[in-house]
C-alpha cells in the first residue's frame, strides 16, 4: 500500500515571529524537509494542507497575511496537492477524502502542526474513513496549554495526544525509524 505524506499546517504563524508560535516548529519543520526530499525521491504523493482562518475573532492564519503562507521549510513542489481547510479536521468541507478515494490513497503519513489539534483530528477522522495512519512525531509540533490553574508544558501535550493515537489511530513513528522503512 503506497503512502502519501499529509503535511499539515506548516505555516509561518507557527514559527518565531509568527502570531501563533508553537514549540519545536522549526525542529519539526526540518524534518518535514526530509520526508519531503524522500517521499519526492521515490515519487510518492505528497498533499499540503494549509488553514485559512475563518472563525470571526481569529488572531492568526487570516487571509492575506504572511502569517498563512506555507513555511520555506515546506514549500509544494510544482503538482504537489494544496488543500485549504477552515477547521482543525483536514477532512471537514475540503476535497481532501475524495481526492484520497480517486487516487486510491488509503495510507497516510500525517507531519505538521499543531499536535493537539488539526494533527490529532485529522488522525481520528482518516482512522473513521478506514485509513491507515502513521503519525510522525518529531514533524509535530504543539504548544503549552491550560487546564484551570495547571499550565502543561508543550512537551507533555505532545506526548499525551501521541500516546492517545499510538495504537488504535495511528502508529506513532519517528522519522528515522520511518525513513528506514523506505531503504
Amino acid at each position: 500500500m503506497k503512502p502519501a505524506l499529509l503535511l499539515i499546517d506548516i505555516q509561518n504563524d507557527y514559527f518565531p515571529g509568527g502570531s501563533m508560535e508553537v514549540e519545536g516548529s522549526t525542529e519539526a519543520s526540518m524534518r518535514a524537509t526530509e520526508l519531503l526530499a524522500v517521499f519526492r525521491k521515490k515519487n510518492l504523493p505528497v498533499i499540503h494542507v494549509q488553514h485559512v482562518s475563518i472563525r470571526p475573532g481569529a488572531t492568526f492564519f487570516l487571509p492575506g497575511t504572511r502569517g498563512i503562507e506555507i513555511h520555506e521549510n515546506a514549500l509544494p513542489a510544482e503538482g504537489e496537492t494544496v488543500i485549504q481547510k477552515n477547521y482543525p479536521n483536514t477532512f471537514r468541507n475540503t476535497p481532501l477524502l475524495e481526492h484520497l478515494r480517486i487516487k486510491n490513497i488509503r495510507h497516510l503519513v500525517i507531519i505538521g502542526m499543531m499536535t493537539h489539534m488539526c494533527v490529532d483530528a485529522t488522525t481520528r477522522a482518516a482512522f473513521d474513513y478506514g485509513l491507515q495512519c502513521t503519525v510522525v512525531y518529531d514533524a509535530c509540533a504543539t504548544r503549552a496549554l491550560s487546564f484551570g490553574d495547571k499550565l502543561v508544558s508543550a512537551d507533555q501535550v505532545h506526548a499525551a495526544f501521541l500516546a492517545a493515537l499510538n495504537g488504535i489511530y495511528a502508529n506513532v513513528v519517528s522519522t528515522q525509524a520511518l525513513m528506514s522503512s523506505f531503504v
